[in-house]
């Protein structure tokens, strides 16, 4: 059967927007297309579908861990992980700025756990909090838990480095916690460290990957750890509503994800560089320089705000994501080429000529 030509092209078009929103944009491939229409399929809530068993086994392993669960979304293996290894009243010690605290804190209502922030630096907690929670915080609750994010969506994709999450590892073992990472771009920040992915998943007893960011995948995230742990989680992920179908159509896709599309990576982090570059070249903009794909725009000193922004540029054809009032977040991905890239530096540049000639 001929495989219709679905996918965007990887260079951008003049007739589409740059869309430095997020890297979630980017669309599957043809390999991943035609790995779905092959894709031996069961059902995953009775005898298993042989392609996610697949797919859990190879993440298994590319991580260093015992098993594997294919899950909806890496929102969902966060949150299972977090059921999976606490009970009720457990403290859940996280850096403030992560992920898991900002966007997905609602989960707390659900696990009964009380989420904990820890004051960091670039996406890495204080060690000395760390240590005060794990041992002389809230009355005596135990700390069951400890996260880690990385790459740091709120750090401008920042990748701990293996140092400190080997710090917090052992600090958390001594004291009776778990580890779970929130790796929603992990192998950005394998790529960026120049490790391998099981380097970091060593640091933690569990770690959920998002398949649907800068890997290309149309959805899906993977939890990966202990057999024993991944057989609580499983059963969670029942409860929870995710127990799924014929889903080797996504697993499929998930497969090529992590087997051919980590490697390119390195060109989004070129491109993010190359952005960062050009806007910290045009007065009144100040960019940070980027590990891998994320850039924070600082536009305080142009004197409007990031949403104005934000919408000037839409109106060029650029498309960014309001992340403060003063900040700007702009992701690079496999649909952007360096062309795309001066382009939006050029949209920055003409939007500031234009904030400075109505001022």
């Amino acid at each position: 059967m001929a495989v219709p030509d679905r996918s965007m092209p990887c260079a951008g078009s003049r007739a589409s927007p740059i869309d430095l929103r997020s890297d979630t944009v980017t669309q599957p491939t043809e390999a991943m297309y035609e790995s779905i229409l092959k894709a031996p399929l069961g059902d995953d809530g009775l005898d298993g579908d042989p392609t996610a068993v697949e797919l859990e086994c190879s993440v298994a392993a590319l991580l260093g861990k015992e098993a594997a669960l294919f899950v909806p979304s890496a929102t969902m293996g966060n949150l299972v992980a977090i059921l999976a290894q606490t009970t009720r009243q457990d403290v859940v010690a996280m850096e403030a700025s992560s992920h898991i605290y900002i966007a997905e804190r609602a989960a707390a209502t659900l696990t009964g756990a009380f989420y904990e922030p820890i004051a960091g630096t670039a996406g890495a907690m204080s060690l000395d909090r760390l240590e005060y929670v794990l041992t002389e915080h809230r009355g005596r609750l135990k700390t069951g838990l400890v996260c880690m994010e990385t790459s740091h969506n709120n750090a401008g994709g920042t990748a701990l480095s293996l140092a400190h999450m080997r710090e917090v590892f052992d600090m958390s073992k001594r004291h009776g916690a778990s580890v779970h990472l929130d790796g929603a771009r992990l192998f950005n920040a394998a790529v960026a460290l120049r490790v391998t992915p099981d380097a970091i998943a060593a640091c933690t007893d569990t770690v959920t990957i998002c398949l649907s960011k800068g890997l290309s995948a149309p959805m899906g995230g993977v939890l990966a750890g202990a057999n024993s742990i991944i057989g609580k989680a499983r059963a969670i992920r029942k409860m929870l509503g995710g127990t799924q179908r014929q889903v080797g159509i996504a697993a499929a896709a998930g497969l090529v994800a992590i087997n051919s599309m980590v490697a390119r990576l390195d060109d989004d982090h070129r491109r993010a560089a190359l952005l960062s570059q050009g806007l910290n070249a045009i007065d009144g903009l100040t960019a940070s320089h980027p590990q891998t794909n994320i850039v924070q725009v600082d536009v305080s000193a142009t004197g409007s705000d990031a949403t104005h922004w934000a919408a000037s540029l839409g109106r060029m054809g650029v498309l960014v994501r309001p992340w403060s009032r003063s900040l700007l977040r702009c992701v690079t991905h496999r649909h952007l080429s360096d062309g795309d890239v001066e382009a939006a530096v050029q949209a920055f540049t003409s939007v500031n000529s234009n904030e400075a000639d109505a001022a």
